[in-house]
């Protein structure tokens, strides 16, 4: 009686959310393709290497990517600034995610991996957040940073570009970065990059500038190139 009556609350509560999912699968167009299968192929790659106990997952927002992560069996914590950037508010119905400002964190565990998926160029405070998710590793510990990126020169805001193709009524900027900044992110943290890669995804200089380049090229350091994926580890 007890396993009958509970199985059927549980379909009830599962009745608003098979509906959503339903509606955005009968619901769902292609716009244009995305740079995710590049970055989350070099996550799950280098989760594959390192095989973390803890990760922390910096800017979930309503993605899946903490709970890919947690189906790898690794413990999962997930967190947003959702006052600052979500301010009509945000829910993520694939994993649990906590409001956090990683420029200046409340989180006081230590993890073995943090990933930060195309979230950097978004933060203003870029210096502050990648120190806040370094003093949130363990000695040892790995950093996943994916970001707009081209060697040379630091763009503030990639959508302000002449032909540039996206974000023209997104609240918030997209900066791309460069070495000077790489380095500087790094000065004094005794970390170092054990890993980085180059990928072509648009035919302009900078990221969203010019047409799409379908599929991207992985290419080296003295290619164009417009988006980093970067491994970098805290010293044992």
């Amino acid at each position: 009686m007890v396993s009958t009556l509970k199985n059927y609350l549980l379909k009830l509560l599962h009745i608003g959310p098979l509906w959503v999912c339903k509606l955005e699968f009968k619901l769902q167009k292609f716009t244009r393709f995305n740079e995710r299968p590049i970055e989350y192929g070099f996550v799950f790659r280098k989760l594959a290497q390192i095989y973390p106990c803890k990760v922390l997952d910096v800017g979930t927002g309503t993605t899946a990517l903490p709970r890919l992560i947690r189906n790898c069996g690794c413990h999962v914590t997930a967190i947003d600034n959702i006052k600052d950037y979500w301010p009509s508010g945000m829910f993520n119905r694939f994993y649990y995610v906590m409001n956090d400002d990683i420029t200046n964190s409340k989180i006081v565990d230590k993890f073995d991996l943090i990933t930060c998926v195309s979230v950097i160029e978004h933060i203003e405070q870029h210096y502050a957040a990648v120190r806040g998710m370094i003093n949130l590793l363990k000695p040892g510990g790995y950093l996943i940073l994916t970001c707009p990126y081209t060697e040379q020169k630091y763009v503030r805001n990639v959508y302000d570009l002449p032909g540039s193709n996206s974000g023209k009524n997104i609240p918030f900027i997209c900066q791309s970065y460069s070495r000077i900044e790489l380095n500087k992110w790094l000065e004094g943290t005794n970390c170092k990059i054990v890993e980085q890669e180059y990928w072509q995804l648009w035919d302009g200089d900078y990221w969203t500038v010019g047409k799409q380049v379908i599929p991207p090229l992985k290419v080296d350091l003295v290619d164009k190139h417009q988006l980093t994926c970067v491994l970098i580890q805290k010293n044992a």
